[in-house]
């Protein structure tokens, strides 16, 4: 079957991928030249399996004044004229609730564990290079409370298969001494030391050019997906880059932009950007190499992640709900630089030329659950959703989705990941 995977993002070249393993022809067509160059290039690195707490929680209720007026807030939201940012909100809100964080929760690390599985899986024959690192990882907290409640989520997440800690001051800095450089008053933090961290466009990049040793396979780059062709409601061909590409079976992995493509075919996905910026700091000097942190950090205060890839020290941040807005904005940029400052001081930052800023969009449902599989139109397949665990849960959207369409029985449940209207 000649199947087209629409976005050569991470969640786009997993599922070629996956859909090439089976035996398909498989088109990949990206709006950019080279894989990996929208939402996956700047992303966190993270590979968080075991934490994947939702962004829609109960403690929104008691931060939204906070969120919206306090300068220093890690969330921002500034009111646009798209009625599809009121509606996304709404609904946000109506999950904020204990029980639908619970359920988001069990689900996300069903998935995430399955994708750490089928990564381990691909790269054991793959053997790809991509600065992947299994250092585990801290989620830092400076307020008690806060880290009390973190004591609840490892307590029921130890239930679905975490391995966590949650630790003290001193025991998370004997574990990543360059915390003990810190000019933050830790309470303490939530060790698990399985998780791990990789360049994901980098590994974008080495799947495609694994998957063009396969005469099945083809790229597109360069190719904006901008018009379709109907026929008796299915999706027949797609218009990119000038030419008109048929498939028996289209996959939609645009990412943010996997809205308006829908709209085209007359579907309304539950979809809204959530903005992030990165900056990735070469640590050039040996003191900057010795003051990077090797375990991957989360200061949850801030909502800042730190990894270590190879060289280098990937920083991101934020959450605005601001429309489509690509501007990286200088405030942003200084937030992160300023973290660096506070938790790795030894680090030397340069100009901000040399930090490569960047400023994506996450493509995130108000539940937090991505959506995979079959859509209301006939041959077009959902991969889309993921939010900013993208990265994360890539692998297993991937061989989740070529099940469905194989009419194969799956290694979990994918009813909580079906499209729902």
């Amino acid at each position: 079957m000649h199947i087209c995977v629409l976005g050569a993002g991470i969640i786009g070249v997993t599922s070629a991928y996956r859909l090439l393993q089976d035996g398909h022809q498989v088109t990949l067509v990206d709006a950019s030249d080279a894989p990996g160059n929208g939402t996956s290039l700047g992303n966190g690195a993270q590979l968080s399996y075991s934490y994947v707490a939702p962004l829609a929680d109960p403690s929104v209720w008691s931060k939204w004044s906070y969120y919206l007026f306090s300068s220093d807030s890690p969330l921002t939201f500034k009111p646009t004229l798209e009625w599809q940012q009121y509606r996304w909100l709404f609904a946000f809100l109506r999950c904020c609730n204990a029980a639908r964080v619970q359920r988001t929760t069990i689900d996300l690390l069903q998935l995430a564990f399955f994708s750490r599985d089928q990564l381990r899986q691909w790269n054991a024959h793959l053997d790809l290079q991509f600065d992947h690192q299994a250092s585990g990882k801290l989620v830092m907290f400076t307020d008690p409370a806060a880290l009390d409640a973190a004591r609840h989520q490892v307590r029921f997440q130890a239930q679905f298969g975490c391995q966590q800690e949650v630790l003290d001051a001193a025991r998370c800095i004997a574990i990543e001494p360059s915390l003990g450089h810190s000019q933050r008053d830790w309470a303490g933090g939530v060790h698990t030391p399985s998780e791990e961290a990789g360049d994901c466009p980098g590994f974008c990049r080495a799947l495609v050019a694994a998957m063009q040793a396969d005469p099945r396979f083809r790229f597109i780059g360069g190719a904006r997906a901008d018009a379709v062709r109907t026929e008796a409601g299915a999706l027949r061909a797609v218009q990119a880059g000038g030419q008109w590409i048929e498939a028996e079976r289209f996959v939609l992995a645009l990412g943010a932009d996997s809205r308006a493509f829908a709209q085209q075919v007359g579907l309304s996905l539950p979809l809204y950007p959530l903005k992030g910026y990165s900056i990735t700091v070469p640590l050039e000097d040996e003191a900057s190499r010795h003051a990077a942190p090797r375990v991957s950090i989360t200061d949850i205060a801030r909502k800042i992640v730190y990894a270590r890839l190879g060289q280098r020290l990937r920083v991101a941040g934020r959450i605005e709900l601001v429309g489509r807005d690509a501007c990286i904005a200088q405030r942003a940029i200084d937030e992160l630089k300023a973290g660096v400052r506070e938790l790795f001081p030894g680090c030397t930052l340069g100009s901000d030329t040399t930090l490569s800023p960047w400023a994506g969009f996450r493509p995130a449902t108000p539940s937090g659950v991505p959506i995979i599989g079959a859509s209301p139109v006939p041959n077009l397949y959902l991969n889309i959703g993921q939010g900013a665990l993208g990265w994360t849960l890539a692998c297993g959207s991937a061989a989740l989705l070529a099940d469905q369409i194989a009419g194969r029985h799956g290694a979990i449940d994918d009813a909580p990941f079906r499209w729902r209207q």
